[in-house]
């Protein structure tokens, strides 16, 4: 027997104040009312702490599936010749790391 994917919880979420942009407060207070805790401040201490675990997963080099939002990783970027759009000089740019999110086609249906 199939078992079908549950669809995500809705919540009904503030608008930002500015219309574009959630500040932090705002966030914290959407987390806070969407899962149903105590306070502002205990939905900034679940943050925090998902976000440094986040962090130290990235570091050791995982890639960290986010169910619902896609997967984020750490890649790296080739070196590249690009163009100084002031003067139009090429420059050398370093390859370095990257922090990549590669959205579920989930996110993507729900946000396309």
């Amino acid at each position: 027997m199939a078992v079908k994917p549950s669809a995500p919880k809705k919540v009904k979420l503030a608008k930002p104040k500015n219309g574009v942009q959630f500040t932090q407060a705002e966030f914290f207070q959407s987390l806070n009312e969407a899962c149903g805790l105590e306070s502002r401040k205990q939905a900034k201490e679940v943050f925090e702490s998902f976000a440094g675990m986040l962090q130290a997963a990235l570091k050791k080099g995982y890639k960290v599936p986010l169910p619902g939002i896609g997967k984020i990783q750490v890649r790296q970027s080739k070196a590249r010749i690009g163009r100084n759009p002031a003067t139009g000089e090429e420059i050398k740019i370093k390859a370095k790391k990257r922090v990549r999110l590669t959205p579920s086609k989930a996110l993507k249906d729900a946000v396309l």
